[in-house]
């Protein structure tokens, strides 16, 4: 990924994979021995970083199990070439309660995703 046009085409691949809660989907971008930092890690598997595709699939099971409705908007991209890290800026709707998401990705040279963190705040309009 080398241009903000890239990695907004990333950003809604990566809301539609969301969207369908296709977790080997959103997987597939990254590589084995990601590191992922989130709030939502901590209350749903008791760390807030998790390590390893295998890391995160378990976290990301354990969190989907219990949503009953999800949906990522996509607000907007913030690509940082020079650190090769994409923000992305997205409204989530989970069980009912909205709210809004920055998630930090930053990619190896491979293309795929090394590092990640997300925050979480109030949606601005609620």
């Amino acid at each position: 990924m080398t241009t903000a046009g890239e990695a907004e085409a990333f950003a809604r691949r990566w809301a539609d994979e969301w969207n369908r809660r296709d977790v080997e989907a959103v997987l597939a971008h990254f590589e084995d021995g990601v590191v992922f930092s989130s709030p939502k890690a901590l209350e749903t598997v008791g760390v807030a970083t998790v390590r390893g595709v295998a890391g995160l699939r378990a976290y990301w099971h354990a969190a989907l199990s219990q949503v009953t409705a999800l949906r990522f908007t996509l607000v907007r991209v913030i690509w940082d070439a020079g650190r090769k890290e994409a923000g992305i800026v997205y409204d989530r709707e989970v069980n009912g309660r909205c709210d809004r998401a920055v998630e930090v990705l930053q990619f190896a040279p491979s293309g795929l995703v090394v590092r990640g963190e997300v925050f979480y705040g109030e949606h601005p309009d609620g």
